[in-house]
């Protein structure tokens, strides 16, 4: 799998699938994980692309100006071209070496990266035919992208010369097709997302379906489906539930509650989840504060406030931004909302199961793993070009909106909360548009690929 790490998701999405095979086919694959920029680029930037990245997503303007720039024809033929001038023998040895435990190289290039799809099909052609030609129409080597942005993308992503590209959406699907993607090529489950929000590996769709099947997930609210009964609860006002003690509606809410307390929560108030992604990116030290101090407001002010116990609570994950920790830690909140400041956590699963809502940076894993938890999303920031088509896609689908006003985002918040019938709306669109079986579906049939290759290669001996 090849992936350029410029950002923690790709890495993360290449885990994500790594680990669906252990789960679908424990033993049987090997996965090779390569960071192939920095580990093989011979000189400045494509040796430096993860230094190149903070510093452009720090000052989001030079983002935007190589995003843009890198998109136009005149670009893509600059970075086609640079690329293969360039970087042609060092990925040729990086794909030609040794694979994982074995003697020969890889059986399959998966490829997770925008900047991973014209220079390893070139190359996997020039391997394939013994250096005659690097026509991709020589490529025997099977080759796949699993795109891992979500409501926008780079057309880098889409090359038609590949066997197969996953895509998560239908507004990339369409992208895909715009670059001459043939329909057959491409597969729509959704994006690859880590393990703790995965679906049961039994309900994984079938190899030819091109959406997953939990697309139900969310059914009548006569017959909620199993997402919505394991993940919905708890926003709005504090209330009693009217229900039996056996209901569906207190399972939810008593679920949720032993989960907040086995993470050293408070129970049974208004949860609101803010992140700003593994970096801790996005303003986040401004949100968390507007957003406290809008929370205390209301939970002093509130007729049924009491004074010795906090109405709203809101959980601050800061990656590992260590001043934004530092400086969130020693804030002084007031007594109508419970705050909690964390650092990087490996459990994010099981704290946006614990909440009711989450204001966060619009990076599409988080926006993927939310939707499968039900969370309404307040969007608050996002790198121009990729992460831009989130914002329409999130609030499209009725699960979300998006400011980059710190105000804003805390008024917004506030009157989700105070309305529990717009809450559960939220929630419920939420959940129409997860796809928590995304991953097994997408190891599934990148599985079968390469089984299937072994056999020919078998069968041809």
């Amino acid at each position: 799998m090849h992936n350029p790490n410029p950002h923690v998701r790709h890495r993360r999405r290449t885990l994500c699938l790594r680990h669906a095979f252990d789960v679908l086919h424990p033993g049987k694959i090997e996965v090779d994980i390569v960071d192939t920029y920095t580990h093989y680029g011979l000189f400045f930037p494509y040796n430096a692309y993860v230094e190149c990245y903070k510093i452009m997503a720090e000052y989001s303007f030079l983002w935007k100006i190589f995003f843009e720039f890198g998109e136009t024809p005149f670009g893509l033929w600059l970075n086609e071209f640079l690329l293969e001038l360039c970087c042609f023998d060092p990925f040729k040895e990086c794909l030609a070496r040794p694979s994982c435990s074995t003697t020969k190289r890889a059986d399959m290039v998966v490829s997770v990266h925008p900047l991973c799809q014209d220079l390893p099909l070139k190359i996997l052609s020039y391997l394939d035919s013994n250096g005659q030609t690097r026509a991709t129409t020589a490529r025997t080597t099977p080759f796949a992208t699993v795109v891992t942005d979500l409501g926008g993308a780079h057309p880098t992503w889409f090359n038609p010369g590949v066997d197969k590209c996953f895509v998560p959406s239908d507004a990339l699907y369409q992208k895909a097709r715009d670059r001459k993607i043939t329909p057959e090529q491409i597969i729509q489950y959704g994006l690859p997302i880590r393990k703790g929000f995965w679906s049961d590996p039994s309900t994984a769709s079938s190899p030819s379906s091109t959406t997953t099947t939990t697309a139900a997930a969310a059914s009548s609210n006569n017959n909620p489906g199993f997402f919505e009964r394991l993940f919905g609860g708890g926003g709005g006002a504090k209330q009693t539930p009217q229900k039996s003690p056996s209901s569906p509606t207190v399972a939810k809410v008593n679920a949720k509650d032993a989960l907040r307390a086995e993470l050293g929560l408070k129970p049974s108030i208004p949860t609101v989840l803010v992140v700003g992604g593994g970096d801790g990116m996005g303003g986040i030290i401004e949100q968390a504060k507007s957003l406290g101090s809008k929370l205390n407001a209301d939970g002093t002010s509130s007729e049924s406030s009491e004074e010795e116990e906090a109405l709203y609570q809101m959980v601050v994950i800061c990656g590992k931004n260590e001043k934004a920790q530092s400086t969130l830690s020693s804030q002084e909140w007031g007594s109508g909302v419970s705050v909690e400041i964390k650092g990087f956590v490996n459990n994010m699963d099981e704290y946006m199961r614990a909440s009711d809502a989450i204001v966060t940076k619009a990076g599409p894993g988080t926006i993927a793993e939310a939707s499968i938890c039900g969370l309404p999303c307040m969007l608050s920031s996002f790198l121009p070009g990729q992460e831009e088509g989130n914002v329409p896609y999130v609030e499209d689908s009725g699960f979300g909106t998006y400011s980059g006003d710190p105000k804003v985002i805390a008024d917004k918040v506030s009157t989700w909360l105070a309305s529990p019938d717009l809450m559960q709306e939220m929630k419920a669109n939420a959940l129409k548009a997860a796809r928590p079986s995304a991953t097994l579906d997408i190891a599934k049939d990148l599985a079968e690929m390469v089984f299937e290759h072994k056999k020919k290669q078998v069968s041809s001996a």
